[in-house]
């Protein structure tokens, strides 16, 4: 009976090693390329702000080849902010806005994704900026290049004083609303196809 009770538990500890190593295959591995993709930001201003990231990682990942059970995962390098003028950056940079010092790291975490459209989506999620979590969406829009290939394109809006941002520049007349636009160019790399709503 022992003998029988060890055959019973090699067997499924080796069946469930085997649906494990299997599992990769069966949904898409998606990559980000970060040399075709930005992330920039907009705020109205009397003189203008805006700029880019130049640091940042991006993971796209399922559970299944169903797009709904995807995970965008975005962590931006606050202090690799810029606008093309050194003062802005600084500016940005300190504990008046993006507080780099402090809190290096300007994040987001989707909580799920709803299809809008053929190819139009929304990733509600957590945004983290200066060490202050709040709700916020990504709305994506995309296009399909054939062979695993896409560019989507996410905009968000949020309100900069909701993340302890009170401060203005000098002379500068700033407006609240800042507008994030992330353009993602991504490719699966192996797995299944993405299975979308019709």
């Amino acid at each position: 009976m022992r003998r029988i009770g060890w055959l019973v538990a090699y067997i499924v500890i080796a069946s469930a090693m085997h649906a494990h190593a299997q599992s990769p295959a069966k949904v898409p591995i998606i990559k980000v390329s970060p040399v075709k993709s930005t992330i920039q930001f907009a705020v109205k201003a009397s003189v203008p702000i805006e700029g880019t990231f130049e640091k940042w990682d991006a993971t796209l990942t399922f559970t299944s080849d169903h797009v709904e059970d995807g995970v965008l995962d975005i962590k931006i390098q606050a202090a690799s902010v810029n606008t093309g003028s050194w003062m802005k950056n600084d500016k940005l940079k300190g504990k008046d806005f993006f507080d780099a010092g402090q809190d290096p790291y300007i994040t987001f975490h989707s909580s799920k994704v709803v299809q809008t459209g053929p190819f139009a989506f929304d990733l509600p999620g957590t945004f983290t900026i200066r060490g202050v979590s709040k709700p916020e969406t990504l709305a994506f829009t995309g296009t399909r290049e054939g062979n695993g290939h896409a560019n989507i394109k996410g905009t968000m809006a949020f309100d900069r004083k909701e993340f302890g941002m009170d401060s203005g520049i000098p002379f500068i007349r700033i407006a609240d609303r800042v507008e994030v636009t992330v353009d993602l160019d991504v490719d699966r790399v192996s797995g299944p196809p993405l299975i979308f709503k019709q």
